[in-house]
């Protein structure tokens, strides 16, 4: 559809007035401006180095770089004298010409541009927006294209109207491309690649070639579609991409300089630019690297043939963060796929594929503030406070504002339905103009899936993202036995969705197991586990300091952080406490997470065991505060129930102790004994208040043997850390929309977040 869209614009676009046209932009452009406030002009996802990257030659601080398209004849007669300004000021730069335009570039302005040290390169065919019209038209028009190339000793193109698509721009022989930008939402193609570094496209054939995506704004965005006045945009930009070491690509077109003090209405005068350029001399002259288009390709092939990327493996993606202790549910995964966004400047080859695409997500939960994913995003409306559409970090989020409550499973049943019936309605509403590659639908309901039902008509691919078992989960809170007809229809519901679904993605083993033994066939099912954010959940080393716990006046601490609901078991912790305090009688509780009638019931009974000032209720916590409150305790738990949800359940919150060096008391359940033996972690029997008791009296009196069980905790917890988890997701999602290129890579910079959970 959006392929549909933009050829209707392009033929349209001959027909309408020029005038006309840029009253429709600019007022289209303020509305862009409003929703892309947080990644315009500057994005922050985009500044982060890949790993491998040692620095610009000569230990520049970061590269700079000019590049000129000509449009038309009144660009093509301007660029002679546009080359004598930036000669007079100490500059190169590279023109790039339309082989079959309005106009014919004469062989001695190329040879002028050359010889006086400037580059020359291709820029499109006929620039009418068509070349990526189809792919048969785009073959028959690379012939043609190579044929200018090899006649202008070029090595560089760039598409009109920076159009892209780096598959098919593998057919041209080209060193370098520079049709993409790291954030630009002005352009009719508006995927941005999230980086301000050079990234190297591979043919799959032993070649490739450099992209370069230019990273100061155009000068057409902003003194004629923004009409600002001034350069401080270009010098506010500048400035961030000297510190963050990365390439400076500039694109000025000779059509709209007006050199001789007459200014049109598609023009600004030439004494802007200018002024950059000497504010450019004045405070990097020293520090740049002042280089030529085809010297970043060289320089960046030069790097690639002497650094093992096979063997790099990507950092930490950046994951989304829970806004609460407590999660009350699963955590968006950071499907690094939206919208071409995903920096992947010589990023790992499956996340090639991702490149160029666009993902919707739909969940039935709320959006948790975090950086990282530029995604359409519907979910859940918190509060009342919260605006229904907003761009958070670079992602398009619609809330719905369903009142979310906890009741009968017809209280349930009538959120899901009104969710999926709303969530439907945007998503194919939004297909018709953004064209989603892939839709990504979380569990609970299953049968949500069906709002990915009109793209995927259209051609997106769909991810089912199944948390929990909704039939076991639905079977412990109301109680219902297995053969009863309500459970009985939600396994018909999970089977029908699943059919649905293109690939289908789990927590853990266990719950894989139960989705392949009655629904899912088993080519179809994917695990990818949950795992702390490492940015926020530092591997810490474990250490034994009971010792110093045994100090009167220094309370032992039992820690609980997670959703305050009957299954999860808080009230065994407590009865469980009050056994510990015989014995460990400065043992104390603290509990995190968000306020509910389980927790009411629970404190009440506290008060009448009289362990008010053995337990602290502090509320719900951020991760970066849980951080601090795993840091301050002894010992962590999961004190859940039985039942047949329990069982199948592995809790992220044991990663995230172990990763902080804490030992943690685990239920004795096949979701956790997939991973853990018992030399990799303490357990207890499942609902049993005493044996709690006994593993936390265990860990207080035995240190030594409690920080060496989480060594090797932390041994399966590496594992299966999110850098691992992450590279399953995105081999994954580059099954489902590869094509015949990727990228061979060294680096990928922040995705986002991270994924689900089974825990509730």
């Amino acid at each position: 559809m959006r392929r549909l869209f933009l050829d209707t614009y392009f033929q349209a676009r001959s027909t309408v007035p020029r005038e006309f046209r840029m009253v429709l932009r600019r007022h289209l452009a303020k509305r862009s401006m409003r929703l892309c406030a947080a990644s315009w002009p500057i994005n922050q996802l985009a500044g982060t180095a890949p790993d491998w990257w040692t620095g610009w030659p000569d230990n520049k601080k970061f590269a700079f770089v000019l590049t000129h398209d000509a449009e038309g004849k009144k660009g093509l007669n301007r660029c002679r004298e546009l080359a004598e300004m930036e000669i007079s000021l100490g500059f190169r730069s590279s023109f790039n010409f339309v082989p079959e335009g309005e106009y014919a570039t004469p062989r001695s302005l190329r040879d002028f541009l050359t010889a006086h040290g400037f580059e020359v390169g291709v820029h499109d065919l006929r620039h009418d927006g068509k070349l990526y019209s189809s792919r048969k038209n785009f073959r028959q028009h690379a012939q043609r294209i190579n044929q200018y190339l090899t006649e202008w000793g070029a090595v560089g193109f760039r598409s009109g109207f920076m159009l892209h698509n780096f598959d098919w721009l593998c057919d041209l022989n080209i060193h370098y491309d520079a049709s993409s930008f790291d954030t630009d939402p002005f352009e009719p193609q508006p995927d941005s690649v999230n980086t301000i570094f050079p990234f190297w496209v591979d043919r799959r054939d032993g070649s490739g070639y450099v992209e370069l995506p230019y990273t100061l704004p155009q000068d057409s965005t902003l003194f004629l579609l923004l009409q600002q006045s001034g350069i401080d945009t270009w010098i506010q930009k500048l400035d961030w991409v000297a510190q963050h070491g990365g390439l400076a690509l500039l694109n000025v077109h000779p059509d709209y300089l007006s050199f001789n003090g007459i200014r049109r209405s598609s023009e600004y005068r030439a004494q802007l630019y200018q002024s950059f350029l000497e504010y450019v001399n004045s405070r990097y002259r020293q520090e740049a690297w002042f280089a030529l288009p085809r010297d970043i390709a060289a320089y960046v092939h030069r790097v690639k043939s002497c650094f093992p990327l096979q063997n790099v493996k990507p950092p930490s993606a950046t994951r989304r963060v829970h806004s609460s202790a407590d999660r009350p549910d699963r955590q968006v995964p950071p499907v690094p796929i939206p919208y071409g966004r995903t920096p992947h400047h010589l990023i790992a080859p499956s996340d090639w594929h991702l490149c160029g695409k666009r993902v919707a997500m739909v969940m039935f939960s709320f959006y948790p503030v975090s950086k990282g994913m530029r995604v359409d995003l519907i979910c859940l409306a918190e509060s009342a406070e919260d605006p229904k559409h907003e761009v958070l970090s670079g992602i398009d989020v619609l809330r719905v504002p369903i009142k979310r409550r906890r009741g009968s499973i017809f209280m349930y049943g009538f959120q899901y339905s009104s969710f999926l019936l709303i969530s439907s309605a945007i998503v194919a509403a939004r297909s018709l103009t953004h064209g989603y590659d892939l839709v990504y639908v979380h569990n609970m309901p299953d049968f949500l899936v069906l709002s990915a039902l009109i793209p995927k008509i259209f051609g997106a691919k769909v991810i089912l993202d199944l948390h929990d078992p909704m039939p076991e989960l639905m079977t412990t809170i109301f109680g219902l036995q297995p053969d009863t007809l309500p459970v009985r229809f939600l396994k018909r519901l999970e089977r029908w969705s699943i059919a649905l679904a293109d690939s289908v993605i789990t927590v853990n083993r266990a719950c894989a197991k139960l989705f392949t033994s009655r629904s899912c066939p088993p080519q179809k099912m994917n695990i990818v586990m949950n795992s702390p954010d490492e940015r926020i959940f530092h591997l810490q080393p474990p250490h034994a300091d009971a010792g110093e716990t045994n100090a009167p006046d220094k309370p032992f601490v039992i820690m609980y952080h997670g959703s305050l609901v009957e299954r999860n078991g808080l009230d065994l912790a407590v009865d469980a406490l009050a056994q510990v305090r015989q014995s460990v009688p400065n043992a104390q509780l603290r509990i995190y997470g968000a306020y509910t009638a389980f927790l009411g019931r629970v404190m009440d009974s506290i008060r009448r065991m009289g362990l008010q000032q053995a337990v602290q209720y502090l509320g719900p916590k951020s991760l970066e505060e849980l951080v601090g409150a795993i840091e301050e305790c002894d010992v962590g738990i999961i004190p859940n129930r039985r039942s047949i949800f329990t069982e199948l359940n592995t809790p992220t919150r044991i990663f995230e102790y172990l990763a902080l060096g804490k030992p943690v008391i685990a239920p004795l359940a096949a979701g956790v004994r997939d991973y853990f033996d018992d030399g990799s972690l303490v357990f207890f029997e499942l609902g049993n208040a005493e044996d709690l008791a006994e593993k936390i009296e265990y860990v207080f009196s035995r240190p030594a043997d409690a920080t060496e069980i989480t060594r090797r905790g932390q041994e399966v917890y590496q594992q299966h850390d999110w850098a691992s988890e992450r590279l399953r997701l995105t081999a994954l999602v580059t099954g489902l929309l590869s094509t015949k290129t990727r990228i061979d890579s060294v680096s990928l910079a922040a995705e986002s977040a991270n994924v689900k959970e089974c825990n509730l």
